[in-house]
């Protein structure tokens, strides 16, 4: 059980499983841990453009691929160095590179686009 307070109330919040239970009312939930990438959930999930983005502030170390480039699912396009980890940003889909704004050195804030994927 939780205690939450929301614009200044307080509210008791039962996590129970997948379901969450607040205000009288049950709510199914699936928890998602973004640092563990799933080739079924994420490629489930994209459609149209992907925007890869920054996760956290960091410093980008290097990056894998250049415009125009064809990748796979899953495959690394940038690592991103946050609190001296080194973290790979992975594409969710096939497809072709259309954009890299990240460049090697450049300092990024979390949710930064970063990479475009047609």
């Amino acid at each position: 059980m939780y205690l939450v307070v929301a614009s200044g109330r307080s509210y008791e919040v039962r996590v129970d499983g997948s379901s969450v239970s607040a205000c009288q009312r049950t709510f199914r939930v699936e928890v998602v841990d973004p640092r563990r990438w799933n080739r079924d959930r994420n490629h489930r999930q994209a459609d149209g453009v992907q925007a890869v983005a920054a996760s956290m502030p960091g410093k980008v170390v290097r990056v894998l691929v250049s415009p125009g480039d064809l990748v796979e699912a899953g495959q690394g396009l940038i690592v991103v160095e946050a609190m001296k980890m080194q973290n790979e940003l992975k594409a969710v889909r096939a497809g072709r590179v259309a954009t890299m704004t990240a460049t090697p050195g450049a300092t990024v804030s979390a949710g930064e686009i970063l990479a475009t994927i047609e």
